[in-house]
């Protein structure tokens, strides 16, 4: 038995797409601002990144702080004369106030041309203005700082102020690391000076700490000198993990270049570094012909303190961190 079509009933209708061409050959209102709202917008691009497509990945971000932060801004003329200001006008005034500095051994350095390492002991915030200040000409304005890239550059503000104030450039404080490595080395051989400090970070009890070979691996590498520093009086001045300052005077001595040669292993010239600041403090301490003397015996005091002490025995042979100089010392010397 065959289907009867309906009474009525005709040929289905073909149904067109709606199209943006169809809505528009509508000639009423209605249509026509369905047409305006179908309308795509337009594409943003040139003047804006292009979107990426969902079905590619995306490549890591790339770092910005850290290690990876640029200071190539902060050593152009603009900034270069702001932190002369900045030096000469703020920074000394106020370091002749708070540290009163008395420097000694600068006939030792004065025979030198072109850049060099200094090294120096660390044991205040105040130690960075307070080198800056008093380093002679021609390094004073054409020496970078060595900044540790976990704690000064983990903020892009904090990263900016000093990158400005000091001319501080991202280091890694435990390890090598090739990025500050490679950038540290390109900055001596462009005639920029380094100042560091190769105990990695502030002293924790005032003691000295054992040097890591960062120093006399970049001194190896460039073929630069170092010069040993010792700074004395600055922990009394602002200890760490105190944020109130006490004026005081402090005293900066200038120790004989150490010429690394093409043969040096980094962590002998390290061994020959750090003894060669304890000399500078036993100089302080006593007088130079006893601490040459030492020096050349092998049995200059060392900073580092009693090894194997606790911790009341250190801050007993140390004496007391408000009174803070050489010769409260209490820990025998040969």
């Amino acid at each position: 038995m065959s289907e009867r079509p309906l009474p009525g009933a005709g040929p289905p209708e073909k149904r067109l797409p709606v199209t943006m061409e169809r809505i528009r050959s509508g000639a009423t209102p209605a249509r026509r601002v369905a047409g305006r709202l179908l309308k795509p917008p337009p594409s943003p691009f040139p003047y804006t990144s292009p979107t990426w497509p969902d079905s590619v990945p995306r490549p890591p971000a790339p770092r910005e702080l850290g290690v990876d932060y640029d200071t190539d801004w902060a050593r152009r003329y603009p900034a270069r004369v702001a932190r002369l200001l900045l030096t000469e006008l703020v920074a000394k005034p106020m370091v002749a106030v708070l540290a009163d500095p008395h420097v000694a051994g600068e006939d030792r350095i004065a025979h030198l041309d072109g850049p060099v390492v200094f090294a120096a002991n660390h044991a205040s915030h105040i130690d960075t203005p307070l080198l800056l200040s008093v380093l002679p000409e021609p390094w004073r304005h054409r020496t970078v700082v060595a900044g540790a890239a976990d704690y000064f550059f983990d903020t892009k503000l904090k990263a900016a102020v000093l990158a400005l104030s000091i001319n501080a450039i991202p280091i890694e404080r435990r390890r090598v690391s090739r990025t500050s490595a490679n950038r540290a080395a390109a900055l001596l051989q462009e005639g920029w000076s380094l100042l560091i400090f190769p105990e990695g970070g502030r002293s924790p009890d005032g003691w000295g700490q054992s040097h890591q070979p960062g120093a006399a691996w970049l001194a190896a590498r460039t073929g630069r000198a170092i010069v040993p520093v010792h700074v004395e009086g600055t922990r009394s001045i602002l200890p760490r993990h105190s944020g109130r300052i006490r004026p005081g005077t402090t005293h900066v001595t200038f120790g004989r270049p150490l010429q690394p040669s093409s043969g040096d292993n980094p962590r002998d010239l390290a061994a020959k570094l750090e003894a060669a600041v304890s000399a500078l403090a036993d100089e302080h301490d006593t007088d130079w012909w006893t601490a040459r003397q030492r020096a050349a015996r092998g049995t200059s005091p060392g900073l580092t303190g009693p090894s194997g002490a606790g911790t009341w025995r250190r801050t007993w042979a140390l004496g007391a961190p408000t009174r803070r100089s050489a010769s409260t010392r209490r820990w025998p010397k040969p």
